[in-house]
Parts: structure tokens; sequence; C-alpha cells
């Protein structure tokens, strides 16, 4: 397995906006770098893995970072409204579960 050359964070974020300027084949040859690099630190630019900063985005993206935050904020909303409902069942499972061990022990004292 080859190593491959290491570019530093700048670097990688001056690349993308570059290649968001004039297309990601110009800029990887203009930068001397292969494509498949480039277009992978676009991809990773876009879902958030690398940050370019706010001022790199385009309005588009923008959006979709905030409707991402806006759907996990959702989700996080729905999973703690499920974690409270099941430590409330649990709850009274232990409590049930108690209830019955006790019944047990009294009627097995009285048949004893």
């Amino acid at each position: 397995m080859g190593t491959g050359k290491q570019y530093d964070e700048e670097f990688k974020k001056q690349a993308i906006k570059l290649a968001k300027e004039i297309g990601t084949k110009a800029a990887a040859d203009e930068l001397c770098i292969p494509k498949g690099t480039l277009g992978t630190w676009v991809q990773k630019a876009r879902i958030g893995e690398i940050d370019t900063g706010a001022g790199s985005r385009t309005p588009g993206e923008s959006l979709t970072i905030a409707q991402q935050l806006q759907a996990a904020n959702k989700r996080i909303k729905e999973l703690e409204k499920k974690n409270r409902e099941l430590e409330e069942l649990n709850e009274f499972l232990e409590e049930a579960s108690a209830f019955f061990a006790a019944n047990r022990r009294k009627s097995g004292k009285k048949n004893g």
C-alpha cells in the first residue's frame, strides 16, 4: 500500500475554494493534485467533515446544513421523549416485579 502525499488543512481549504470557483478538474490541474483527491475534499466540505469557514459555503450548502441541523434537533427531541417513556416503563416494571415477588413470598409462607 503506497503512502499518499499529505496536505495541510489550509491547502485543502484553498483548493476547495478554488474548485468551487473554477471547477474541480481545472483546480486539480492548476494545483497539480489528483482530481479524485480534490473531489473527495469537496465532498467532505459539503457534508461538513472539512471546515472551510462559513464564508466559503454557497447559500444552497448553508441551507442544506441548516436543514440537517434542524432535522438532527428534531430527532434528538424524539429520542429524548422515547427515552423518558422507556424510563417510566422500566420504573413501572421494576415496581410490578417487586410487588409480585412480595406476593409470591407471602403465598409461599401460607402454603408451607
